[in-house]
């Protein structure tokens, strides 16, 4: 987990508490935009949780790389589906240890970090 360096200031308090729960996905683990969604209570936010991770003006140093998809899948990155962005984000992850599997996702058996981790973690600060 990093602590935060960067102001949030001028920024939506929901995605202030999305920047803050992605500040504690530790290296080398990932975590769902669902599970970012059931931390902050509602699981039904998930699609509000990956637009506020696309729009991370911290990025690296605020991990979005480490949000993929529920099935494993690695979702977006820097707004883009496919394309160089991706690459880059699964070479953060590789640089992370975190490695796709043969069918191109994520074990999240071996790597997710679930939202009420996330939580604690925040509580624990």
């Amino acid at each position: 987990m990093i602590e935060l360096s960067v102001s949030l200031e001028g920024l939506k308090d929901f995605q202030k508490k999305v920047l803050t729960l992605l500040t504690k996905i530790p290296k080398g683990k990932v975590t769902t935009y669902g599970e970012i969604a059931r931390a902050l209570g509602d699981v039904h936010l998930s699609r509000a949780v990956g637009n506020a991770v696309r729009d991370n003006p911290f990025a690296p140093e605020v991990p979005c790389h480490r949000v993929i998809r529920s099935n494993g899948g690695i979702g977006g990155f820097g707004g883009e589906l496919t394309g160089e962005n991706i690459k880059q984000k699964i070479r953060l992850l590789k640089e992370e240890g975190v490695y796709l599997n043969g069918k191109g996702s994520i074990d999240l058996q071996k790597y997710l970090v679930k939202g009420e981790e996330l939580v604690k973690a925040i509580k624990n600060k």
